[in-house]
């Protein structure tokens, strides 16, 4: 069953709140430097109509008298001339029946000014215009009602309502597209809650594209496809382990059961001797799987520089039976485990005295970056089609089983792992006589010895 995730908790939730937050810091940002530069535009577009109008009578002051009515032109419908103490006049004709639209007086170093006059009902965008620098000079004034654009609010309510349109739309399309997003993953979860152990051949479906949830979903399934390989190859293992542990413990069953029921016709040292035989083999079963076991899970084991011509050279030595010839004509150093790398030499050592009819062949050279070790035997050699089978657990062909029936089957794949391991290979190679196993691992360039 698959988990809600809580609404809160949700990345779609988290997006959309992140985008509804930034888009509304943005508009309203936008909106009010909108409105500013609005305001400021109208009002100054006003005031450049107005000072134009009130130049112009002015300098027809100058020049003369003004006409009554003072025409008006450019929408500047109100215009009046005041004198020193505040009469009217001169008037345009909407400003006839006005009281003095201002009583502010420019001084006569700033003759031109700008103001706005606001009375209960109304604000007036004016321009005042001194006439002359002469103390009793009349002043022109020129100007227009406030439009409503600017004595109301209408622009803030526009400006708010298209960035709440706005804010509101970048929601719901965040929502949307991170929900359309997320909509594999919510099928790829839905589908991982379905797998168990039981059954890990189902996949996760891929989403179309190659984005990042299309490669999640093909990690996922490539992680899938090793989890069920290992999970089934850990059951071919466990029932591998059984029959081969079965057994030597059916022979040492039998054995001690034969001595208990007959104890008279018993071989008493005869049985005692072919128990500890099983159990010896029991326990080198047991250890090469403890070995197995740490191989795989990467245990680290202490690494060291390491000589393999001296190394082979003492393990030859302390073979017996077949006679082993060993060439190394110069050192080859690697880097690795000292106990891991004598298993692997005492290993194929081992499987080629036991294949030889003859001798045994190894050499230790250096090629291509490699530090290269084979060991050639000239016995019956292996089949093609048995030299990746001889690598599995448990394997031991017949020849193998006629010449020595005590193995335990996993010295081979003991000694793959530990090539592994070391970033090397193991392989069984071409020979015209017997089997060629070559071991490869990567060369120290500059060896310290330890």
């Amino acid at each position: 069953m698959v988990t809600p995730v809580p609404l809160l908790h949700s990345i779609r939730a988290r997006y959309t709140l992140i985008a509804t937050a930034l888009s509304l810091i943005l508009l309203m940002t936008i909106g009010l430097s909108l409105d500013l530069a609005i305001r400021y535009r109208v009002q100054d577009d006003h005031f450049f109509e107005a000072e134009r109008v009130a130049a112009r009578w002015s300098a027809a002051l100058r020049n003369g008298a003004l006409p009554n009515p003072i025409p008006t032109s450019a929408g500047v419908g109100l215009i009046q001339l005041i004198d020193v103490h505040g009469k009217v006049v001169d008037s345009s004709a909407e400003a006839a029946n006005e009281p003095p639209v201002s009583m502010h007086r420019p001084p006569a170093d700033d003759r031109l000014q700008k103001r706005t006059e606001c009375s209960q009902d109304r604000c007036l965008i004016l321009m005042a215009n001194r006439v002359t620098p002469a103390a009793d000079s009349p002043v022109v004034y020129a100007g227009t009602v406030e439009p409503s654009i600017l004595a109301t609010h209408r622009l803030e309510y526009l400006v708010a309502a298209v960035a709440l349109l706005l804010v509101g739309s970048a929601a719901w399309t965040t929502w949307w597209a991170v929900g359309r997003t997320l909509r594999p993953v919510a099928v790829i979860r839905a589908r991982m809650a379905e797998i168990t152990v039981s059954d890990l051949s189902l996949r996760v479906p891929m989403p179309p594209g190659k984005d990042e949830i299309a490669l999640l979903a093909q990690t996922a399934n490539r992680t899938l496809a090793r989890l069920e390989g290992a999970v089934e190859q850990q059951r071919q293992f466990a029932s591998t382990a059984s029959h081969e542990l079965r057994t030597p413990i059916t022979g040492l069953r039998t054995q001690l059961e034969e001595a208990l029921l007959y104890p008279d016709d018993a071989d008493l040292r005869g049985t005692v001797r072919g128990a500890l035989a099983a159990c010896d083999r029991l326990e080198a079963i047991v250890n090469d799987l403890l070995l197995m076991a740490r191989l795989r899970a990467a245990d680290p084991a202490p690494h060291e520089s390491i000589e393999l011509g001296a190394l082979v050279g003492e393990e030859v030595a302390q073979a017996h039976g077949v006679p082993v010839d060993v060439y190394a004509p110069s050192e080859v150093w690697v880097r690795g485990s000292r106990i891991q790398l004598i298993r692997v030499v005492d290993n194929l050592l081992s499987n080629a005295r036991r294949h030889a009819d003859t001798c045994v062949e190894v050499s230790v050279e250096s090629a291509d970056g490699q530090a290269v070790v084979a060991v050639v035997d000239d016995g019956a050699g292996i089949a093609p089609a048995d030299r990746r089978r001889v690598f599995e657990r448990f394997t031991r062909l017949e020849e193998g089983r006629r010449r020595d029936s005590g193995g335990s089957g996993l010295g081979l794949a003991i000694s793959l792992d530990i090539a592994r391991a070391h970033r090397g290979t193991l392989r069984i190679e071409d020979s015209p006589r017997g089997a060629r196993f070559v071991l490869r691992l990567p060369l120290l360039d500059h060896p310290v010895a330890s």
